[in-house]
């Protein structure tokens, strides 16, 4: 009895299971013949490439992106020291050396030192912090002191700008401020720039000069002027010419007189 209930059971399991098998396989993907089917993968678009420095540095924008250095970025601009720097960095090669005093460097200065220096006083100031070289910390070992600044050019008497470097060391003096290097704000090889702790200030800034005046022009030779009586005859060349008139009816007057008397004698 057991059998025969089991044995139509069997045979529909073995059915249904047979028809499972057929259904997977038919819904299964194909593979060719030569190998496993590619598989399509969607490229993502390129990333685009990264452009280098369009060209020298920027004076303004490397003090912006260190921070703290506000006034001394103020100071550029104002007197145009900024332009100068981009412009001959973009000409040459020889490079520039700036110590950037931070806005604390500025803050400790006497109250209104600032804001009594006139505009040329400022401009020197800036043009002060600022060397017309490139110059790396090492460089500082053998450099020829005292340094040329913008302010001071070949004249470095109002302008003394001293700088000693004892490996990453460097100690600067201008005979009123004595101060170090705190840190490299920035370095290429064309423009350096130093954090510094304090303003460097020199007599040349605080006491200038004021320009010598133009010499003056000198006065022209007066061209010698022919006197008047150098044309006219002179008065002693026309006393001997009335004298010599003069005296000729007198000459004349005693020889014929003599004469006479001479005659009168003999007929006696």
């Amino acid at each position: 009895m057991m059998k025969q209930i089991l044995s139509p059971t069997l045979l529909l399991l073995f059915f249904l299971f047979l028809c499972t098998t057929a259904s997977a396989q038919s819904s299964a993907p194909t593979t060719s013949p030569s190998g496993p089917a590619a598989v399509s993968v969607q490229s993502s678009p390129p990333a685009p490439a990264t452009s280098g420095p369009s060209g020298p540095a920027d004076i303004i924008s490397v003090l912006q992106k260190a921070g703290d250095f506000t006034t001394f970025i103020g100071l550029l601009k104002s007197s145009q020291v900024d332009a100068l720097i981009n412009t001959q960095l973009k000409k040459s090669n020889q490079g520039f050396t700036v110590f950037a005093p931070t806005d604390t460097a500025f803050a400790g200065l006497k109250t209104g030192t600032l804001n009594s220096f006139s505009d040329e006083q400022k401009a020197a100031l800036t043009k002060f912090h600022v060397i017309p070289s490139f110059l790396a910390i090492s460089q500082f070992q053998t450099v020829s002191n005292p340094i040329h600044t913008q302010a001071a050019g070949e004249n470095t008497a109002e302008f003394p700008l001293n700088v000693i470097g004892n490996g990453t060391h460097v100690n600067i003096t201008t005979g009123l401020v004595n101060t170090t290097v705190d840190s490299t704000v920035y370095s290429d090889g064309q423009l350096a720039v130093y954090e510094i702790p304090q303003v460097l200030l020199s007599q040349g800034v605080l006491n200038p000069q004021a320009p010598a005046p133009a010499p003056a022009p000198v006065p022209p030779k007066p061209k010698k002027a022919s006197p008047l009586n150098a044309l006219a005859p002179s008065r002693s060349t026309t006393a001997s010419v009335d004298s010599s008139d003069a005296s000729g009816l007198p000459h004349y007057v005693p020889t014929v007189g003599l004469a006479v008397l001479a005659a009168m004698y003999l007929s006696l």
